[in-house]
């Protein structure tokens, strides 16, 4: 009988797909690394079906997993007459994988200059293999410098979507420097870096950018000789060029803010090509950048290998926005809506929610062209990932967009989505009242009750604001007065971006509270108008727990909950999924890269239609479930199509989370655990290990911890501040992103007896 076989599995570099039958392997073929199909002439067994065959995953010839049953698929009442059989197995089950997430620059070795570099990531690698992990997870390492300061450190505010960040670069690959006192005077400056318990972001990229100028005044020309390099110039010149200008000219004004530049503020392809022309006054500039991409590309494509070669799936991480101030904004405007930023609505992480500042995308430019923008992204990351997290994907469904008036993100919209008209609104049972409704309500109750939270402060000090009272200074210098208790923003404080722009440079912390008082006064509205078509409306997100809504009569609330309801998680269903189902499927058929999705947040019921048709893994935290009725998530029921974990580096650690809320932990202690006796105040290693290996033995095919949850097993090892363990606060834009292991990754690679048990736990979970 011949047998037509079809399957779907998404490979890695290297990997191929066979279907065993008896002793006999029969090897499939596919087109895009996606769809696997083949035809196998086999005989039926002596006694009749039933058949027993399995699939498996080979490399180089040889079967490196296969199915977890023994025999996966049975063949039976099949009619021996037959010639011909079709089978679809729709989707072949993978291997269920351990491993670890961890920054870059989080990295920490014996030879780091002070930040995690990409040959620090080979030591990591070689530490997963150790204790056999199979995944490594990073964030993004995209080139990141704006200001030269720390605030360059937040490393999804990239200035190019290519371009790597100088400080990964491993000065141990390159030439060393032949210059003997100035390579004492580094090497004294890279011990006293790697000896901080925190990136010190600024001393480092000062001291290795420094470094860099001179290796490269000493081998540059002789590297830009070799075909490696020429080779390299060649296939990425469409972006490299442009990037390497746009550095030069960042440089030489002092801003990467392309629209003050005095030349070259419109990005034009041929005077560009003139810039960085042999001829240039600039050429040297230029080249620097391009010898320091070239080396950058060297070492991760090197540590890339290096994973591939021990099995060891890379995973990279695209982030969902871009800079304003950055390469794709200058050469590809059109690209993009500047008149907005990007964020998310209040969530677990921001109450406020969280305005990130990126423009949103003008997707009707991008699939014009057929999303060449986001297929070349996709596939220069398949060059170096095995994997890869779609940062935020909610955002190939719609965006939540703030206008650039504001601050917060509570004063958003969902964009693409479909706003409401009066008459729509009022269908509801709730009677449109444009100026109560979409205007601050004000009025000297709310003023009283916001602003007299600041009193202590005037106790503290009687002479903090000129000794006034908080409420008469707040209405004496923000507000007018419009009639009866009603009042109104000045207009020099009549948007969020105003009031900033006043308390600029103001880091007191009751000049802060005060900051963000007058912002909550502003953002006091039931409906925020359309950003483009002025007079249909959206319900403000989170309204029901601001003033506003208070005043409302008990029918109204009631009617107004209606809409809300409707609006936010029923409106939009089918929208959505179409606008998601027009952009991402191709972007997934372009690689052959496993894809791994963050929805987290206000995900709308559409989002899993999508990602399990795509099949995307989705993202599962236990403490932040994705049925509103559990306070937890349940382990044992995460789908097999997933990736769990314990948190990310936007939230607490597990030790951090496990004091936050006495009641929750103990919830959690008992019910989730089930624990018994007196649940501990602080997350004992036996604890931390009980909740590790539940996340191990669940069912999600891919389950990558934080570094700091794997070391949280072990008394002597983890870190003993556990409040120095955090990576990000997304509630704080201005956040410090500095955490660097405490142990050098030599060490921990010579713990026999922590690395054997982790390697126990995760062979007892069958991973």
């Amino acid at each position: 009988m011949k047998l037509n076989f079809k399957i779907q599995y998404r490979t890695t570099w290297g990997e191929s797909v066979g279907v065993m039958i008896a002793d006999q392997i029969f090897f499939l073929s596919t087109t895009d690394g996606v769809i696997w199909q083949g035809s196998a002439d086999v005989e039926l067994p002596k006694g009749g079906l039933p058949l027993l065959y399995r699939y498996g995953i080979f490399r180089d010839g040889k079967c490196v997993r296969q199915e977890r049953n023994v025999m996966a698929h049975v063949l039976e009442n099949i009619s021996s007459s037959r010639k011909q059989l079709y089978l679809d197995d729709a989707w072949l089950d993978a291997r269920r994988v351990a491993g670890v997430a961890m920054p870059v620059f989080s990295l920490r070795s014996e030879g780091s200059f002070g930040v995690g570099d990409f040959g620090d990531l080979k030591l990591l690698i070689d530490w997963a293999v150790r204790t056999k992990q199979t995944a490594v997870q990073i964030l993004p390492i995209n080139d990141t410098t704006i200001s030269n300061t720390w605030t360059d450190s937040y490393p999804y505010n990239s200035i190019s979507i290519y371009a790597f960040h100088p400080q990964y670069i491993d000065l141990r690959q390159l030439p060393a420097l032949k210059d003997e006192k100035k390579a004492a005077e580094y090497e004294q400056k890279r011990l006293e870096l790697n000896a901080l318990k925190q990136i010190d972001y600024e001393a480092v990229n000062k001291a290795k950018r420094a470094y860099l100028r001179d290796i490269f005044e000493q081998e540059g020309k002789k590297c830009m000789q070799t075909a490696g390099y020429m080779h390299f110039f060649v296939q990425n010149e469409n972006w490299l060029r442009p990037y390497a200008a746009f550095s030069v000219l960042r440089d030489t004004y002092g801003t990467p803010e392309f629209s003050v530049w005095a030349e070259h503020r419109v990005y034009n392809a041929d005077e560009i090509k003139a810039y960085t022309d042999t001829k240039s006054p600039v050429y040297a500039d230029v080249c620097f950048y391009y010898y320091m991409q070239y080396q950058l590309h060297v070492q991760l494509l090197g540590a890339s290998s290096y994973a591939r070669e021990h099995n060891v799936i890379l995973k990279g991480d695209i982030p969902i926005g871009i800079s304003r101030a950055s390469v794709e904004a200058w050469v590809e405007p059109f690209y993009f809506n500047m008149n907005g930023s990007a964020g998310a609505p209040p969530d677990a992480f921001s109450a406020n929610g969280q305005n990130w500042g990126f423009p949103t995308y003008n997707w009707d430019a991008m699939q014009a062209d057929g999303l060449q923008w986001w297929l070349r992204r996709f596939r220069k990351m398949q060059e170096y990932f095995s994997a890869y997290r779609i940062d935020h994907i909610l955002g190939f469904f719609r965006i939540w967009e703030i206008p650039t008036t504001a601050v917060h993100g509570l004063l958003g919209q969902f964009s693409p989505s479909l706003p409401m008209s009066p008459q729509e609104i009022e269908s509801y049972g709730l009677r449109f009242q444009k100026e109560f409704m979409t205007t601050p309500f004000i009025n000297d109750d709310l003023i009283e009750q916001r602003g007299g939270l600041l009193r202590h402060y005037q106790g503290e000090d009687p002479t903090w604001l000129e000794g006034k009272d908080p409420v008469e200074y707040i209405k004496e210098t923000y507000l007018d007065h419009a009639h009866d208790d009603i009042w109104t923003m000045k207009p020099a404080y009549s948007n969020q971006r105003k009031v900033e722009g006043f308390f600029m440079g103001k880091k007191d912390p009751r000049d802060i509270d005060l900051k963000e008082t007058i912002y909550s006064l502003i953002s006091n509205v039931l409906f925020v108008e359309d950003h483009k078509t002025p007079g249909m409306y959206h319900p403000r997100i989170s309204a029901q727990l601001d003033y506003t809504y208070t005043r409302l009569q008990g029918w109204e609330k009631d009617a107004f909950n209606r809409l809300y309801n409707d609006y936010f998680y029923r409106r939009h269903n089918q929208f959505w999924y179409d606008q998601a189902m027009r952009k991402l499927p191709a972007l997934i058929d372009a690689t052959q890269m496993i894809v791994c999705g963050e929805d987290l947040g206000m995900v709308p019921d559409c989002v899993p239609w999508v990602m399990n048709q795509l099949q995307i893994l989705s993202l599962e935290i236990q403490r932040m479930p994705k049925d509103p009725k559990d306070m937890f998530g349940h382990v044992w029921n995460y789908p097999e199509r997933s990736v769990c974990t314990t948190g990310t580096h936007d939230t607490e650690t597990l030790r951090q989370w496990w004091e936050l809320d006495a009641e929750q932990t103990r919830n959690f202690f008992y019910n989730e655990l089930h624990e018994s006796g007196e649940c501990p105040k602080e997350a004992t290693p036996e604890v931390c290990a009980h909740i590790v290996f539940d996340h191990l033995a669940c069912p999600s095919l891919f389950c990558i911890l934080p570094f700091q949850d794997w070391l949280s097993i072990d008394a002597d090892l983890r870190l003993p501040d556990t409040q120095a363990e955090r990576i990000n606060i997304p509630a704080n834009p201005r956040h410090y992103w500095r955490y660097r292991m405490h142990l050098t990754l030599e060490d921990l690679l010579k713990q026999d007896a922590f690395n054997d048990r982790i390697a126990a736990m995760i062979e007892s979970a069958h991973r």
